[in-house]
């Protein structure tokens, strides 16, 4: 809690920099699972209102990061296999239906832009903020989704992309997974410089069974 810090950006509105600082604490493990989430106590320490307070907490709950247990109140959730489950078996279907897209429709700049952001990927791999390379991951599969220049995908693939985060960080924080990664991104990329639907829904297939895998043993460590 005492690592709470509320960082001012006067392009955002109040409420959404609580957000995201509370969103970043999650992600990182400074607010634990389990953890209630007290407005008057988070607005003390935040040195904000309760009421931005109250709507970070009402969208982190739509996110699955915090849950809402009747007369006891919000606390960060604990991550499940089943949700898990749920998350990926979405993502699967929609990334798997991307990649037989995107050998369509990816043109040479894209191609080169996804090439880019691998490299950025695994230039990143080091870096002590595990966002940082959550989110160099997620620009690689972003590249894919523009690619497929199918808007409904895209913006059901944003829609989602918050619940997947938790998983993508927990993976990520695995540092034998990390280079792995980056290979499979490669064998990807090489499905889709050949044009074959087939080989890139079963490299995407592989990618995503591997995560769930990896995130899955985790939750189960954490239940013991």
């Amino acid at each position: 809690m005492d690592s709470l810090r509320v960082n001012e950006n006067e392009y955002l509105p109040l409420r959404d920099v609580v957000y995201n600082t509370l969103r970043r604490a999650i992600l990182r493990g400074e607010l634990v699972p389990g953890q209630r989430l007290m407005e008057i106590q988070l607005a003390e320490k935040m040195g904000v209102s309760r009421t931005p307070v109250r709507e970070a907490i009402r969208k982190l709950e739509l996110d699955g990061l915090v849950e809402v247990i009747p007369r006891k109140g919000a606390e960060v959730a604990h991550m499940s296999g089943k949700n898990l489950r749920d998350v990926l078996e979405v993502r699967r279907a929609l990334e798997e239906l991307a990649g037989e897209l995107a050998c369509q429709r990816m043109t040479a700049g894209k191609f080169k832009e996804l090439e880019q952001a691998n490299h950025r990927f695994a230039s990143v791999l080091g870096s002590s903020d595990i966002t940082v390379i959550a989110q160099a991951d997620e620009d690689f599969h972003a590249v894919i989704y523009r690619a497929t220049e199918n808007e409904r995908l895209i913006q059901m693939v944003n829609h989602l992309l918050e619940q997947m985060y938790r998983y993508r960080i927990e993976h990520i924080k695995d540092k034998s997974q990390r280079k792995i990664l980056v290979q499979e991104h490669q064998e990807i990329m090489q499905a889709l410089a050949d044009r074959d639907p087939e080989a890139a829904r079963q490299a995407i297939r592989s990618h995503i069974n591997k995560q769930e895998a990896s995130v899955a043993k985790t939750i189960r460590e954490q239940e013991k």
